[in-house]
């Protein structure tokens, strides 16, 4: 018996009045409604100019941040294909201010059912990445548009077909490509199949060269698509000609996959429990597995512990990168699908483990092993039961931040994974890769790793959308970001940067990225202090790895008492804006 509960510390700690667990709809919190109502406005924020302006379009129009949402992801899906789309998957957490309510929508992608545990070895040899991520044994039943209907559904003020209006318009008329996605086409002409696959070249490399940078593209397909699944709901798309579509590319060789329709048309998104944790007096709140938004409880507790008696900030530096260390060893170990496995999450959560686990110090040239939360609860090691993860996750992914003008608010993350997915098209956008998520390597031991290949599993995720709320139960930063397996490392990076580091949300986001799984360091050195905090973690021991940028993409909302402040990631191309309530 644990002597205490994760899940009533989280009842105490919100002032929730039922017996302490979330359930499968959203996590009740009583107190954090404002009494004295919400005047601070809207604002929204997410990578690319296009998509803010139809979040702004939505919210001036009256709708619920979930409307905004919808409508900013489904622009991104068409201005930032490498990022995310109508082929990938996402997770949404969504408060309702008025109601003290979270929910987490998860919308992740799902394995085929023709997926087995070895279907990346290739005679007891794991298969190449390059090789896994452009084949269609990488494409995952994408789940967004489900995604959106739930929240949609939940918490939406507009029409459906409304939201989806922002996308069809420019879709139709045409968009100036970004310089950003201008900017990858020559490399993935190089490294990927994009410019090789017909349909994918037709519409990245017309004539044989790759779109230059303010160059008008149309995308009439994605256009078809979004209206039929604003006349028709989403059966249009989980059912019929587009879910027959995407299976026959996914099936399509060299390296085919075993996605169907079938497999399609199954596809149910989640409402998952909010977890929340405490850090000082404020409440981290995030997005349960498979998403690895308890990574930030983690990272925030363990840095608590860590940093108490730091007299500098490099000694506050220091102790951020070993909670890093700490949290990503856990997280790598233990998370994976929670409807196919038993994590540990209240364990790993829980504070005296965070407490105890803040005690190993690990030499800084060594690489951090998990933690055994299970021994120090008196039961049986939880540690044996897996196997050492082997998951590599590229840095694609993109993040968006919304609240409106009654307070409600909006954490989204959304991917295909690696850039352009697999470079595999299906009806106007690209298909995720999604399977190379999955621990790949099948150990020769006989042993399991929690996120293994499974049926109908879905995939460990980085991805983690989170929101943090003050003393009093009020909302005060709205926070996330793209980045493959640095995503926990930029997002708490943006919590303690503000709320330890006195930072504005644009100085948090600005801040050098520090990255720290696994045996080395990564420092964005061509930032402002980042060169000077590389220098200093050397001269501490650790192994350091400088580099000149970071593939972060965080877009955050802070409420302050003078209003919102709002930052966009300068990293990529995104922009905050306000709606025009008069």
């Amino acid at each position: 018996m644990k002597p205490f509960s994760l899940l009533i510390f989280l009842a105490l700690l919100l002032g929730c009045s039922n017996d302490g667990a979330p359930t499968a709809e959203s996590e009740s919190q009583a107190e954090l409604a404002d009494a004295d109502g919400w005047n601070k406005g809207g604002m929204a924020t997410a990578a690319n100019p296009h998509a803010v302006a139809a979040a702004i379009e939505m919210l001036e129009m009256g709708g619920h941040a979930v409307d905004a949402a919808i409508a900013a992801h489904t622009v991104l899906g068409l201005v930032e294909p490498q990022s995310s789309g109508l082929g990938g998957g996402g997770f949404m957490l969504v408060y309702e201010r008025e109601e003290g309510e979270l929910t987490f929508h998860e919308g992740r992608e799902v394995a085929p059912s023709g997926a087995t545990v070895d279907m990346f070895m290739i005679d007891g040899v794991v298969m190449n990445f390059f090789e896994a991520w452009q084949s269609g044994k990488s494409v995952g039943v994408p789940g967004i548009v489900a995604l959106y209907a739930s929240a949609h559904d939940q918490h939406g003020k507009l029409e459906w077909a409304e939201v989806l209006q922002p996308a069809i318009r420019l879709a139709t008329e045409g968009f100036e490509v970004s310089p950003r996605l201008a900017d990858f086409l020559p490399m993935m002409a190089e490294r990927s199949q994009l410019a090789k696959n017909p349909l994918t070249a037709a519409y990245f490399y017309p004539g044989g060269e790759a779109l230059q940078a303010g160059h008008l593209l149309k995308n009439p397909e994605y256009a078809a698509t979004l209206t039929r699944i604003a006349n028709e709901g989403i059966s249009a798309f989980y059912t019929g000609e587009i879910a027959e579509t995407i299976a026959t590319a996914a099936q399509a060789e060299p390296n085919g996959g075993t996605l169907t329709a079938a497999d399609i048309e199954a596809y149910k998104p989640e409402k998952r429990p909010v977890i929340c944790g405490g850090f000082r007096d404020l409440s981290i709140c995030t997005s349960s597995p498979p998403s690895s938004g308890g990574a930030q409880i983690m990272i925030a507790g363990l840095y608590d512990h860590l940093s108490s008696g730091a007299t500098s900030q490099a000694d506050k530096i220091a102790a951020f990168v070993d909670a890093q260390r700490l949290a990503y060893a856990d997280r790598d170990h233990y998370f994976g699908d929670p409807d196919e496995i038993d994590i540990p999450l209240n364990d790993l959560l829980h504070p005296e483990y965070l407490k105890h686990r803040a005690t190993e110090r690990i030499d800084s040239a060594a690489i951090p092993t998990p933690g055994d939360p299970g021994l120090l609860f008196g039961e049986d090691s939880t540690a044996a039961l897996w196997s050492p993860d082997t998951t590599e996750e590229v840095a694609g992914t993109t993040h968006l931040s919304i609240i409106d003008a009654d307070g409600n608010a909006v954490s989204m993350t959304a991917t295909i994974e690696a850039p352009f997915g697999s470079s595999r098209w299906a009806a106007g956008f690209l298909l995720n890769n999604e399977m190379t998520d999955f621990a790949r390597e099948v150990p020769t031991d006989g042993s399991r790793a929690a996120n293994a290949i499974t049926p109908g599993r879905r995939p460990r995720s980085s991805m983690s959308p989170s929101m943090i709320f003050d003393a009093e139960g009020d909302l005060l930063m709205v926070t996330g970001s793209p980045g493959g397996n640095s995503i926990p490392a930029y997002v708490a990076k943006s919590i303690v940067a503000v709320v330890d580091w006195g930072m504005s949300a644009q100085e948090a986001v600005d801040h050098p990225n520090i990255i720290a799984r696994g045996e080395s360091v990564r420092v964005e050195v061509n930032v402002e202090t980042g060169q000077a905090i590389a220098d200093d973690l050397k001269e501490r021991g650790y192994k350091v790895q400088e580099r000149d940028g970071e593939n972060s993409g965080l877009h955050i909302i802070v409420v302050t008492p003078d209003g919102l402040d709002g930052a966009a990631d300068k990293r990529r191309e995104g922009i905050v804006a306000t709606p025009d309530m008069n």
